[in-house]
This record gives C-alpha cells, sequence and structure tokens, in this order.
C-alpha cells in the first residue's frame, strides 16, 4: 500500500505562517503513530487566510484543512484527518473552496496541484505540450498564435506581446536574448513570487518558446534579492529543464539578482543592471528589441507573460483570446492585499469590477470597516474611493477612470486612512527609488513631499494645490520613464477623491 500524500505549501507566504513548522510536525507525528505519510512540498493555492493549507489526497480528489498550527498536528492526527474525517479545520474538497472554485485558473491552474520541481508531475499535469508543439512550428506561426491570443505585457504597460516577439523574430542579428523581468517590486503584488516558487518549469517552459520564436538562444530572469526562495527554486529548476530536454543547445538560461532597486523593474534599468552597470534609464529609442541586453536584439517580458505562453501554443491563440473583454483578452491574477479579510491571489477573465473582488471575493475589509480607497496597479497607480468601486477590472476601463491596471495587485484601505499622508508617500517613494537621471523625477518628487506638506499645515493651501497640479504635469510629461512620469497618478486622484484629507484648501481647490 502506498504512502498517503499530505500536501504542505512551501511558498514563502506559507512559509511567513509556519508551514515548514507544520510539515515537520506532521511527519513527526505520523512517524510516531506509525502511519505511512509523504510529505508533499506544493506551491500555494493563494488563500493566504487558510495558511498554512494542509490537503490530504484521497481516492476522489483533496480534503483541505487549515489553517494549520503546529498545535492542531496532533487533534488532527486524533480525528482521523489522513483519512479525510471531520475536524474544526476542515474546509472540505480544495477545489469546492469558493475562493479558489470561482476562478479561471490557466497561467495558476498547475501552482498548488503539483511539486514545483518534480519534472515528471509537470508533465503529467500538461507541461511541455506547448514546447513540444513550438518545436514543430515555424517561427511566424509562434509569433501568430502568441498575437491571436491578444496577450498583453502583465508587467503593467500592457503593451501587445505579439509586436515584441514578432520585432525581435524580424531582426538581423546573431545573438537575440529573452530577458524575464521578475523584479516584481510592486506593493501588494506577488504573482510572479507565486510561479517562480510553485511552477517554475512553466517560466522556463515560455521562456524557450519565445526563443523558438524569435531566434534567441540565450535568456536571463532577473530576480529581486528580496525573494530568496524563488530564486533557490529557479536555480535548481533550470538544472533539472537542462536535463530533461526542456533547455539546452537550442535554448539556455541563467538567473541574475537584482540588488533591489525598485527601478531596475523599469526594463531598460534592468538590461543596465544585468550588464553590470548601476541601474538607470536608458534613453528610448532605440528600442530593447531592436538594440537590448549588450546592443542586440531582446524580448523583456515579465513573469506572467512569459507564463502564458505555453498554455497558448497548447490550446491555442483564440482559446486565450474566448477569455476577458474588448482588448483585455485572457485571465489576470488579481492580488489581494492590505486592508483585506480574504487576501490572496484570484486569477480571472478580465472584466471582473473592484467591487466584486474586494467586497465578494476579498469579503471586505479586514478589519470590518467601510471600505474607503482602494489602490490598483501598485505605489504608482490611482487610488479609487468607494463611489467607483464599479469599474471593470480591465486595462481602458481603468484607464478611462484614471488610473491603471498594472500589475494586477489591490490594495484595500478602511476609513481610518489618511490620504494626505497615501498621496505624500507616493512623492516620497519616487524620491527615494528614483535613479537619478531626469530632474522631473528626481527634485520633482522631492518638491512634492515639500508641498504637501505645506498643504496639510495649511499654509497656503490653494496656491500651493495648484503648485501640486503644475508640478504632476511637468513628472507626467518630462520624465524619462515611468516612475517619475505615473507617480502622479496617486497624487491626483488623492487630491481629487479625498480633499477633506488635505484640508479646507485643497477642498476648494479640487472642487474648482
Amino acid at each position: 500500500m502506498s504512502a498517503i500524500r499530505v500536501f504542505v505549501p512551501c511558498d514563502a507566504a506559507a512559509l511567513s505562517a509556519g508551514a515548514d513548522a507544520v510539515a515537520a510536525a506532521i511527519a513527526v507525528e505520523a512517524a510516531s503513530r506509525g502511519l505511512d505519510a509523504a510529505i508533499v512540498r506544493n506551491g500555494s493555492r493563494g488563500m493566504f487566510w487558510l495558511e498554512p493549507l494542509v490537503e490530504v489526497e484521497m481516492p476522489d480528489g483533496r480534503i483541505a484543512y487549515g489553517p494549520v498550527k503546529v498545535s492542531d498536528v496532533p487533534g488532527l492526527f486524533e480525528a482521523g484527518f489522513l483519512d479525510g474525517k471531520a475536524h474544526d479545520l476542515l474546509l472540505g474538497p480544495a477545489e469546492e473552496i469558493d475562493f479558489l472554485k470561482r476562478q479561471q485558473r490557466l497561467t495558476f491552474a498547475r501552482i498548488g496541484v503539483t511539486d514545483p520541481l518534480s519534472f515528471d508531475d509537470y508533465r503529467d499535469h500538461g507541461g511541455m505540450a506547448g514546447f513540444e508543439k513550438a518545436r514543430a512550428m515555424k517561427s511566424g506561426a509562434i509569433v501568430e498564435k502568441i498575437t491571436a491570443s491578444g496577450l498583453r505585457g502583465r508587467g503593467g504597460a500592457g503593451f501587445p506581446a505579439g509586436i515584441k516577439w514578432r520585432t525581435v523574430m524580424e531582426a538581423d542579428a546573431l545573438q537575440k536574448y529573452i530577458v524575464c523581468n521578475a523584479d516584481e517590486g510592486d506593493s501588494g503584488t506577488y504573482a510572479d513570487r507565486m510561479v517562480m516558487e510553485g511552477d517554475p518549469f512553466m517560466l522556463i517552459e515560455g521562456m524557450a518558446i519565445a526563443g523558438i520564436a524569435t531566434g534567441a538562444t540565450k535568456g536571463v530572469v532577473y530576480i529581486r534579492s528580496e525573494y530568496p526562495h524563488a530564486i533557490a527554486a529557479m536555480q535548481k529548476a533550470i538544472v533539472i529543464a537542462r536535463d530533461n530536454g526542456l533547455l539546452g543547445a537550442h535554448f539556455d538560461m541563467i538567473v541574475r539578482v537584482g540588488a533591489g532597486a525598485y527601478i531596475c523593474g523599469e526594463e531598460t534599468s534592468l538590461l543596465e543592471s544585468i550588464e553590470g552597470k548601476r541601474g538607470q534609464v536608458r534613453a528610448k529609442p532605440p528600442l530593447p528589441a531592436h538594440s537590448g541586453l549588450f546592443g542586440r536584439p531582446t524580448i523583456i517580458n515579465n513573469v506572467l507573460t512569459l507564463a502564458a505562453a505555453p498554455w497558448i501554443l497548447t490550446h491555442g491563440g483564440k482559446a486565450y483570446a474566448e477569455y476577458g473583454m474588448g482588448r483585455s483578452l485572457g485571465t489576470m491574477p488579481l492580488q489581494l492585499a492590505g486592508n483585506i479579510k480574504r487576501g490572496g491571489l484570484f486569477e480571472t477573465a478580465f472584466g471582473m469590477t473592484l467591487r466584486e473582488i474586494v467586497e465578494d471575493i476579498g469579503g471586505g475589509t479586514a478589519s470590518g470597516r467601510p471600505v474607503h480607497a482602494v489602490q490598483v496597479g501598485g505605489p504608482l497607480g490611482a487610488y479609487f474611493p468607494a463611489g467607483m468601486l464599479d469599474t471593470p477590472l480591465d486595462y481602458e476601463a481603468m484607464l478611462e477612470a484614471g488610473g491603471m491596471l498594472g500589475h494586477g495587485g489591490i490594495v484595500v484601505f478602511d476609513d481610518t486612512v489618511d490620504m494626505a499622508a497615501q498621496a505624500r508617500f507616493a512623492f516620497e517613494f519616487c524620491a527615494i527609488e528614483s535613479c537619478g537621471k531626469c530632474t522631473p523625477c528626481r527634485i520633482g518628487s522631492t518638491r512634492g513631499v515639500e508641498t504637501i506638506d505645506k498643504i496639510v499645515a495649511g499654509i497656503s493651501p490653494e496656491a500651493n494645490a495648484m503648485l501640486i497640479e503644475d508640478l504632476c504635469t511637468v513628472m507626467t510629461d518630462g520624465s524619462l520613464c515611468a516612475l517619475g512620469g505615473l507617480t502622479p497618478m496617486p497624487v491626483r486622484s488623492a487630491l481629487k477623491h479625498f480633499p477633506g484629507d488635505f484640508g479646507q484648501g485643497a477642498k476648494r481647490a479640487a472642487a474648482e
């Protein structure tokens, strides 16, 4: 009789909640009782309020228990949890948990299901199918599938992936590169980390497909140093992928670790960092697709973009495009964070409203107080007031509402938040993280902090509110990259939607 498999996540979020200790406790308890239990360290299902989530494999599916503490383990064994028996922590079949059942998981279909570093597990759950199809296709046909899917960059800008791929494919060069931007620095985002820790072969397969499509033979995945578990998982997965023929003579790749500068999430700063230089923005043109890493044609996509490629090659571009709305096609892994009752990752087709994801899926605020503001798209995203929660989560609708979807991070605030302090933080964040190359970003952000302080202090609030608007215009129009160019977005939205937090002068200025 084979051992009963017990799944305990190795994802960093689960580890922070004590998953290692829980896994060890289960192993010790099983051994002391003479029970044959095999502990499998899987990725996280993304339901962070239930971590550590423990699942027991039954003939007809997995039974979930959570959140499990070390002190709960003896009681679970007493209750017969290895047989799926009742316990206060019993959640029932994992796939039937409402938060998970309501998702449309394409990119995250394997995450939380497989052993992240088992290549056999990866194959058994659909891995390598896209790569095998790509190897039998001409480059142009692969690019056409990506184009037909409507896949857009999931890193923030939403640029069509097919255009980038075609540009590099058509470039005449002896050496081309695929660069994966895994410098996931936005507040409230963790989807890239979850992919690398929970299904690293999918990202490697996506990069290999991009290599076949464009003629690139070398790849680099650039990971921020704050992700030690993702770095370790990717390094191990690359070795395993080579041993199994996914990487090799046709395409190979390495991990490059960044020092944690937010600016290195900007694609040209990232290239500078990989080349061993200071992370500073490059002027464009030339575009990286023409002259990127070491001056060669380079695809730069983020983790979620490249990770979508295997599904698209396996099932077809049209099948992927059936999800979503308008020009926002496919699915988006939304990441719920901040003051939220049920924080975690929710992959769904574009089009769900902010209200649905925050109040229905997320359960509202953890504090139980009213939702006051929701920031979408990281620290440079707009603040949406409660009255705008019916805005659909797609690229164009968010832009029309004065915001951006970005990397899909959604951070919730209740009515105790001081929005003047949040606006000040946006300027302060920009000042700290600026690479210093352009004046609007370097100096404008510093002057912004000072001017917000004057408004809050009641010093010429109307005049200083107008000065903030002028400053925002200069930063938007004059900054070399999106760090300075997008910093005005949270500032303007805070002033527009929450003028009362800035004092009466700002309130009158916003009304005018």
